[in-house]
């Protein structure tokens, strides 16, 4: 692979791992299926732009899921590591990196797997996403979810077949036939993604289109605050409507079981300060379980 830029070394003020894609958009050739908007996401399960996009894309789901079909495909952001580029030469040096892109997104990423157990490419788990998608689109969701913490969080290898079990039956999926198809159909699909994403022009991670029944669309690059999300839907449908939910932290983690400080704030409204002092007491008290990382935490729902 030979680039000018690596794609692991994210802008945080673009927003997005990879290189730029043009973002003038007109007509796409995919059109929605059942509701007025169809939402095309190109993503990377390593990709630390996409995980910074979380607290927005979370929201999205909450106030405009019901207008909303959302299709999620796999980027390929790093196929190996021949190259030599943007003064990375091999994964210990994306390990500083990471801890400065989480600072910059507010959201915990532990860099010390790029020193610990680094991984050889983003293939492997893009795969096994697209094997999730085989039984269950939503499981494939949570399977994405569950990579990710593990990857960013607690500094896991996400290219090894037993960590890729240890979440897909976190994910409710069926194990067995996941490994059947991992190694079978779904590297097609995946192949199926990398060329649909080439044809789109996607060049980097997050890639957001956003498109209506006419092939009418607009494009989002990188991770931006929650209205640009926003306006794009009501450009291509302004009789959109958001849709109220509750937005106390037991209504938030029955829906979403693992939030940040920064996903609670996005969701709950709640000054970011205040986030951090709720959640705290709330581990304090047992009723929440705390992922600490030395740029941030998690918490979860139950023990």
């Amino acid at each position: 692979m030979t680039n000018t830029n690596n794609p692991l070394l994210c802008d945080p003020v673009e927003g997005a791992c990879g290189l730029p894609a043009s973002t003038s958009r007109n007509k796409v050739d995919v059109h929605p299926d059942d509701q007025p908007v169809k939402v095309i996401y190109f993503t990377d399960p390593i990709c630390s732009s996409c995980w910074g996009i979380e607290p927005q894309l979370r929201k999205l789901k909450l106030e405009y899921g019901h207008i909303l079909d959302i299709a999620y495909h796999m980027g390929g952001l790093l196929p190996d590591w021949s190259y030599n580029s943007g003064g990375i030469s091999k994964p210990s040096d994306v390990a500083h990196h990471w801890d400065e892109v989480s600072v910059h997104y507010d959201m915990p990423i532990d860099g010390d797997v790029w020193l610990e157990d680094p991984l050889h490419s983003s293939y492997p788990p893009s795969i096994a996403f697209k094997a999730a998608q085989m039984q269950d689109e939503q499981k494939a969701i949570v399977l994405l979810r569950e990579l990710r913490e593990m990857v960013f969080l607690q500094k896991t290898n996400i290219t090894r077949w037993e960590h890729i079990a240890i979440a897909a039956e976190a994910a409710g999926l069926d194990v067995l036939q996941l490994k059947t198809d991992y190694e079978g159909e779904a590297k097609a699909n995946f192949e199926s993604d990398l060329q649909l994403a080439k044809s789109m022009g996607v060049r980097g991670f997050p890639s957001v289109f956003f498109v209506d029944k006419t092939g009418n669309s607009e494009f989002v690059y990188g991770t931006k605050a929650y209205p640009y999300y926003e306006m794009a839907i009501l450009k291509l449908y302004p009789d959109a409507t958001k849709k109220e939910y509750t937005k106390d932290w037991e209504s938030l983690f029955q829906k979403y079981p693992t939030l940040t400080a920064k996903e609670y704030t996005e969701l709950s409204g709640t000054p970011r300060a205040d986030s951090e002092k709720l959640l705290r007491s709330l581990s304090d008290k047992g009723v929440l379980k705390v992922v600490n990382t030395k740029n941030g935490s998690m918490w979860k729902k139950g023990f």
